[in-house]
C-alpha cells in the first residue's frame, strides 16, 4: 500500500470516527453550555439508541422493507426514547439538585449512569460484561462511491445533525432562547423565557443526537453491549473539552480530531518501518520508537494529546474563539 493510499486510509477512517464522536459530544456539550453538568451518564442514553435500534431492526427482520428505511425508523424511535429517557433523567435526577454544590448532580450522573448500563441489561438478556450482541446487517454490502454503504450512511446522517443542529442553535427563535439560557439562565428568566422547558427541551436534543449515534454505531461496527457507552462516551466528552466544552463548533471540531489522531496513531507503526529501511540513520531511529507504537495505543493516544494542548489551551481549540455557547 502506497503512502497516499494510507493517508486517504486514514482520512476516510477518521472522519467517520470523528463524526460519531463529535454527534455524541455534541449531547455533552449542549447540557454543559446551559447548567454547567457534566452529564456522565449521556453514554448510557448512547448506547440506550443503540440497544433500541436493534430492538426496531430486529422486529423488522423479515418484513421485507428496504433496509435503509429500516435504519431510517430505528434512527426516529431511537432519537425519541433516547431525547425521551435524557429529559427524564433531567427532570427526576438532575432538576432537583439544580441549586446544590456542582458536586453533588456529578455524583448523580455517575450513579444514573451506572442505574441505566444495568438496566440495559434486561433489554438484551446480557447476563454479563462480556457479551456481545450482533447488530442486525440490513444494508449488504455492495461498495457505493468507495465506501461501505454503514460509512456512506453515518456520514451523510451525522452530517445533516451536525448541519441542523448549527442551524437551530444560531438561526431560529428556540436557539436564540438556548442561547440566552445559557449566557445568563436568571435574565433569561425575567425576560419571559421559561428555562426550566429550554432546559428540557436541551436535553432531549442532546438525548435524540446521543440515541442518532447509537443506532449509527450499531450499524458501523456491528455489535451492542449493555455497557458500550463507557468508552465512546469517555472519547465524545474528550473530544468536546479537546474543543471546548459549551462550544457547538467546538464539540465537531474535537471529535473530528480525536477521530484523525485516532486512526493515524493505529497505523502510525507502518510508517516506523518504512522510516527504518531508509539510509539516515536519524530517521532511522526515529522509525525504530515509531514501528513499536501498535494499534493498542490508539486508545491511549489521545488523551495524551488532549493533555498537551490543554496545558498550553486550557479552554480548548475553540474555547475563547467561541462567543456563542448553548
Amino acid at each position: 500500500m502506497s503512502d497516499l493510499q494510507i493517508w486517504i486510509s486514514i482520512f476516510r477512517d477518521g472522519l467517520i470516527l470523528g463524526v460519531i464522536y463529535a454527534v455524541i459530544a455534541l449531547g455533552y456539550t449542549m447540557v454543559y453550555g446551559v447548567l454547567q453538568l457534566i452529564n456522565f451518564a449521556h453514554s448510557e442514553v448512547f448506547a440506550t439508541g443503540a440497544i433500541v435500534g436493534y430492538e426496531v431492526l430486529i422486529l423488522f427482520k423479515d418484513s421485507g422493507i428496504n433496509g435503509y428505511v429500516q435504519v431510517g425508523i430505528a434512527l426516529l424511535v431511537a432519537m425519541l426514547i433516547s431525547g425521551g429517557l435524557n429529559v427524564l433523567i433531567e427532570r427526576l435526577a438532575y432538576r432537583p439538585l439544580r441549586n446544590a454544590p456542582k458536586l453533588v448532580p456529578l455524583i448523580t450522573a455517575i450513579g444514573v449512569s451506572f442505574l441505566l448500563q444495568d438496566t440495559l441489561r434486561m433489554f438484551l438478556n446480557v447476563k454479563e460484561q462480556t457479551d456481545k450482541v450482533p447488530y442486525p446487517t440490513v444494508l449488504g454490502s455492495d461498495m457505493i462511491l468507495g465506501l461501505q454503504p454503514a460509512d456512506l450512511l453515518l456520514i451523510i446522517v451525522g452530517g445533516v445533525m451536525l448541519v441542523g443542529l448549527n442551524f437551530l442553535v444560531n438561526r431560529t427563535k428556540l436557539g436564540t432562547a438556548i442561547r440566552a439560557v445559557a449566557q445568563d439562565g436568571q435574565t433569561a428568566r425575567l425576560m419571559g423565557i421559561n428555562t426550566n422547558n429550554i432546559i428540557a427541551l436541551t436535553f432531549f436534543i442532546g438525548g435524540a443526537l446521543g440515541g442518532v449515534a447509537g443506532v449509527l454505531w450499531g450499524v458501523k461496527f456491528g455489535q451492542v453491549d449493555a455497557y458500550m457507552g463507557t468508552a465512546p462516551g469517555l472519547k465524545a466528552f474528550t473530544a468536546a473539552v479537546l474543543g471546548g466544552i459549551g462550544s457547538v463548533p467546538g464539540a465537531v471540531v474535537g471529535g473530528l480530531v480525536l477521530g484523525f489522531l485516532e486512526n493515524l496513531i493505529a497505523t502510525i507503526s507502518i510508517f516506523g518501518v518504512k522510516m527504518t529501511l531508509t539510509d539516515n540513520s536519524f530517521i532511522q531511529g526515529i522509525g525504530s520508537v515509531l514501528q513499536n507504537i501498535n494499534i493498542q495505543w490508539k486508545d491511549v493516544g489521545p488523551f495524551m494529546v488532549l493533555i498537551i494542548i490543554l496545558i498550553f489551551k486550557p479552554a480548548g481549540l475553540l474555547g475563547k474563539a467561541t462567543t456563542e455557547k448553548v
